[in-house]
Protein backbone atom coordinates (compact mmCIF):
# COMPACT_ATOMS: atom_id res chain seq x y z
CA UNK A 1 0.00 0.00 0.00
CA UNK A 2 2.78 2.48 0.95
CA UNK A 3 4.72 1.69 -2.22
CA UNK A 4 1.76 2.40 -4.51
CA UNK A 5 0.87 5.70 -2.82
CA UNK A 6 4.50 6.85 -2.73
CA UNK A 7 5.10 5.97 -6.38
CA UNK A 8 2.25 8.25 -7.49
CA UNK A 9 3.42 11.13 -5.28
CA UNK A 10 7.00 10.86 -6.54
CA UNK A 11 5.79 10.92 -10.14
CA UNK A 12 4.04 14.22 -9.39
CA UNK A 13 7.05 15.80 -7.58
CA UNK A 14 8.76 18.49 -9.64
CA UNK A 15 11.38 20.38 -7.62
CA UNK A 16 12.34 23.74 -9.11
CA UNK A 17 15.83 25.16 -9.31
CA UNK A 18 19.17 23.52 -8.89
CA UNK A 19 20.64 21.97 -5.78
CA UNK A 20 19.37 19.52 -3.22
CA UNK A 21 15.60 19.38 -2.63
CA UNK A 22 13.48 17.59 -0.07
CA UNK A 23 9.92 16.40 -0.16
CA UNK A 24 7.94 14.70 2.56
CA UNK A 25 4.49 13.27 2.94
CA UNK A 26 2.61 11.46 5.65
CA UNK A 27 0.75 8.35 4.56
CA UNK A 28 -1.66 7.94 7.47
CA UNK A 29 -3.37 4.86 6.03
CA UNK A 30 -0.01 3.10 5.78
CA UNK A 31 1.21 4.38 9.15
CA UNK A 32 4.36 6.02 7.79
CA UNK A 33 5.82 9.40 6.91
CA UNK A 34 8.37 9.45 4.08
CA UNK A 35 11.02 12.08 3.31
CA UNK A 36 12.97 12.07 0.06
CA UNK A 37 16.07 14.23 -0.32
CA UNK A 38 17.45 14.36 -3.85
CA UNK A 39 20.02 16.26 -5.86
CA UNK A 40 17.97 15.80 -9.03
CA UNK A 41 14.49 14.57 -9.84
CA UNK A 42 12.65 14.10 -13.10
CA UNK A 43 9.46 12.39 -14.24
CA UNK A 44 10.94 8.88 -13.85
CA UNK A 45 13.77 8.95 -11.31
CA UNK A 46 15.75 10.73 -8.62
CA UNK A 47 19.39 11.12 -7.74
CA UNK A 48 18.75 10.39 -4.08
CA UNK A 49 20.77 11.71 -1.22
CA UNK A 50 18.62 10.12 1.45
CA UNK A 51 15.35 8.27 1.97
CA UNK A 52 13.84 8.49 5.47
CA UNK A 53 10.83 6.71 6.91
CA UNK A 54 9.17 7.44 10.25
CA UNK A 55 6.42 5.28 11.68
CA UNK A 56 3.34 7.38 12.48
CA UNK A 57 1.25 4.54 13.85
CA UNK A 58 1.93 1.82 16.36
CA UNK A 59 4.51 -0.82 15.51
CA UNK A 60 3.16 -4.35 15.19
CA UNK A 61 2.90 -5.97 18.60
CA UNK A 62 6.01 -7.91 19.51
CA UNK A 63 8.17 -6.38 16.75
CA UNK A 64 11.80 -6.13 17.87
CA UNK A 65 14.69 -4.21 16.37
CA UNK A 66 16.46 -7.48 15.56
CA UNK A 67 13.39 -8.91 13.80
CA UNK A 68 12.80 -5.71 11.82
CA UNK A 69 16.47 -5.57 10.74
CA UNK A 70 16.38 -9.20 9.58
CA UNK A 71 13.11 -8.63 7.72
CA UNK A 72 14.43 -5.53 5.96
CA UNK A 73 17.59 -7.37 4.89
CA UNK A 74 15.55 -10.24 3.47
CA UNK A 75 12.87 -8.09 1.77
CA UNK A 76 14.73 -5.21 0.17
CA UNK A 77 15.08 -5.67 -3.56
CA UNK A 78 15.80 -3.39 -6.47
CA UNK A 79 19.13 -2.07 -5.18
CA UNK A 80 22.40 -2.91 -6.89
CA UNK A 81 23.50 -4.95 -3.87
CA UNK A 82 21.69 -7.14 -1.36
CA UNK A 83 21.68 -5.94 2.24
CA UNK A 84 22.92 -7.75 5.34
CA UNK A 85 22.58 -6.93 9.02
CA UNK A 86 25.94 -5.55 10.12
CA UNK A 87 25.23 -4.52 13.70
CA UNK A 88 22.42 -4.41 16.23
CA UNK A 89 22.95 -2.27 19.31
CA UNK A 90 20.04 -2.99 21.62
CA UNK A 91 21.36 -0.55 24.24
CA UNK A 92 21.23 2.40 21.83
CA UNK A 93 18.23 0.98 19.98
CA UNK A 94 19.96 1.08 16.59
CA UNK A 95 20.63 -1.37 13.82
CA UNK A 96 22.87 -0.95 10.78
CA UNK A 97 22.43 -2.84 7.52
CA UNK A 98 24.93 -2.55 4.67
CA UNK A 99 25.50 -3.91 1.20
CA UNK A 100 26.55 -7.53 1.33
CA UNK A 101 28.94 -7.08 -1.62
CA UNK A 102 29.85 -3.40 -2.17
CA UNK A 103 30.30 -2.16 -5.74
CA UNK A 104 33.96 -1.73 -6.73
CA UNK A 105 35.34 0.98 -9.01
CA UNK A 106 39.10 0.99 -8.97
CA UNK A 107 40.18 1.60 -5.38
CA UNK A 108 36.73 2.85 -4.35
CA UNK A 109 33.93 0.82 -2.77
CA UNK A 110 30.32 2.03 -2.79
CA UNK A 111 27.68 0.57 -0.52
CA UNK A 112 24.16 1.17 0.74
CA UNK A 113 23.53 1.69 4.43
CA UNK A 114 20.21 1.46 6.23
CA UNK A 115 20.07 2.71 9.83
CA UNK A 116 17.11 1.68 11.94
CA UNK A 117 16.23 3.58 15.11
CA UNK A 118 14.16 1.38 17.36
CA UNK A 119 11.20 0.06 15.42
CA UNK A 120 10.06 3.52 14.41
CA UNK A 121 12.41 5.01 11.83
CA UNK A 122 14.82 4.16 9.04
CA UNK A 123 17.26 6.11 6.87
CA UNK A 124 18.71 4.81 3.59
CA UNK A 125 21.95 6.33 2.26
CA UNK A 126 24.85 5.38 -0.01
CA UNK A 127 28.52 5.81 0.86
CA UNK A 128 31.84 5.55 -0.91
CA UNK A 129 35.17 4.66 0.68
CA UNK A 130 38.61 4.55 -0.93
CA UNK A 131 40.95 1.79 0.21
CA UNK A 132 43.76 3.12 2.35
CA UNK A 133 42.34 6.65 2.48
CA UNK A 134 40.37 6.20 5.70
CA UNK A 135 36.87 7.48 6.21
CA UNK A 136 33.94 7.50 3.87
CA UNK A 137 31.78 10.03 2.05
CA UNK A 138 28.05 10.01 1.46
CA UNK A 139 27.17 9.97 -2.25
CA UNK A 140 23.99 10.28 -4.29
CA UNK A 141 22.41 7.23 -5.89
CA UNK A 142 20.05 7.06 -8.84
CA UNK A 143 16.82 5.10 -8.54
CA UNK A 144 13.61 5.14 -10.51
CA UNK A 145 10.47 6.26 -8.70
CA UNK A 146 9.22 2.68 -8.86
CA UNK A 147 12.34 1.35 -7.12
CA UNK A 148 12.25 4.12 -4.49
CA UNK A 149 8.62 3.29 -3.73
CA UNK A 150 9.38 -0.43 -3.54
CA UNK A 151 12.39 0.23 -1.29
CA UNK A 152 10.24 2.29 1.07
CA UNK A 153 7.57 -0.42 1.11
CA UNK A 154 10.16 -3.13 1.76
CA UNK A 155 11.69 -1.20 4.65
CA UNK A 156 8.28 -0.39 6.13
CA UNK A 157 7.14 -3.99 5.80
Amino acid sequence: MLAEMLHQKLSDWRPSGSGRHSWSESFADAGWSVRVTADKADSLSCLLWELSLDRTGDAPEGLTLKAWAAAVASRVGGLMEDLKVLEIDETRGEAVLRSESPAKKGEALAYYEVKLAGVSSAVVRRFQAVRGAGGRAQIGFALTHEVIARLAGDVAG
